[in-house]
């Protein structure tokens, strides 16, 4: 029998109609089985605590379960290279922080775009630094900080947590906005490079809270400011480095990622449930413990907040000539 045009049209209206629907059922059944978040640090540290935390409230909340797997290496490559390559089903997640966005002008050559491969699904928290120094440096603020160093250029020792860490790139962005002379220590990680500060080898650090506030609670380390646009609750007599030096931001941050085109429905799922842990006050209280604020706040919002890390750290990496490559 002849199909009319009639019958032409509304069959041609259910094809162009397939893919939504498809993506709609998917999303009505997600999660169908466990989910991965894979996160590109060891166990133990801050990114694995903030990924099981989440994990176990979606897990309650969801009915899957969302299981942690640790990909550590090559700076994150390794696990955003797991999660770009994956299904764009919801059912492989990623831990994003810096490290994932100061990759795109730290290394000439990855297999991935970051910015265009990965969703963005739900920022998480934020935390500033602490810039710190050792009580022999005879400097008790910013300013005075800044004055000592010109006037002892290439004398004092910056340490770092290694080449586009966070706090390499949080003292690159301060030597870039104040002219000043350090010589960059580079050491494996935060623990070295806390243990090389305690024991004088470097003169200062920019370390995350919850790991220095023990020393600086006993003495051994002198906070000179944080590194968020305000004050932390955790430090609330510490001056910011953006009330000495304007527009100065570096933080370590959290949120949640997908392979692009994952189903907008999944996202927004989510994104809601991620929202909904951060409005809880047991999740706030640990999140506060860890010396961090709340990061609530839709996907979009997330993005933006990737897109101008990318841009703000690019412009450091240039100025430290950084490479890994």
């Amino acid at each position: 029998m002849a199909l009319t045009r009639r019958h032409l049209l509304r069959v041609a209206a259910a094809v162009a109609c397939f893919p939504h629907a498809s993506s709609l059922a998917m999303a009505q059944t997600y999660p169908a089985r466990p989910v991965r978040i894979i996160v590109g640090f060891p166990p133990g540290g801050n990114a694995d605590l903030v990924a099981r935390m989440i994990g176990q409230w979606l897990s309650n909340r969801l009915g899957q379960q969302f299981v942690v797997e640790n990909r550590p290496g090559a700076n994150t490559n390794l696990a955003t290279e797991a999660v770009v390559r994956a299904p764009a089903d919801g059912h492989t997640l990623l831990l994003i922080g810096p490290p994932q966005v100061i990759n795109m002008s730290l290394y000439s050559k990855l297999s991935y775009d970051f910015i265009r491969d990965v969703s963005p699904v739900a920022s998480i928290l934020r935390t500033p630094f602490v810039m710190e120094v050792i009580p022999s440096v005879p400097v008790k603020s910013v300013p005075e900080f800044i004055a000592y160093a010109k006037s002892n250029p290439g004398k004092l020792n910056m340490g770092s947590a290694g080449i586009g860490s966070g706090p390499h790139l949080a003292g690159e962005l301060f030597k870039m906005l104040t002219g000043i002379d350090m010589v960059h220590v580079s050491y494996r990680g935060t623990g070295p490079a806390l243990t090389a500060l305690l024991g004088g080898h470097v003169q200062v650090y920019f370390d995350g809270i919850p790991t220095s506030l023990p020393h600086i609670r006993e003495g051994k380390l002198r906070p000179l400011a944080v590194t968020s646009e305000e004050r932390s609750d955790a430090l609330p007599d510490i001056p910011t480095l953006a009330e000495f030096l304007p527009g100065y931001e570096a933080s370590l941050w959290f949120g949640i990622g997908a392979p692009r085109n994952t189903p907008a429905e999944i996202v927004a799922t989510l994104n809601r449930e991620i929202n909904a842990a951060l409005a809880d006050p047991k999740i706030k209280a640990r999140i506060a413990e860890m010396g961090a604020t709340v990061l609530p706040g839709p996907s979009a919002t997330f993005g933006r907040l990737l897109a101008d890390e990318t841009d703000k750290w690019a412009r450091t990496v240039k100025f430290a000539g950084a490479t890994l490559d």
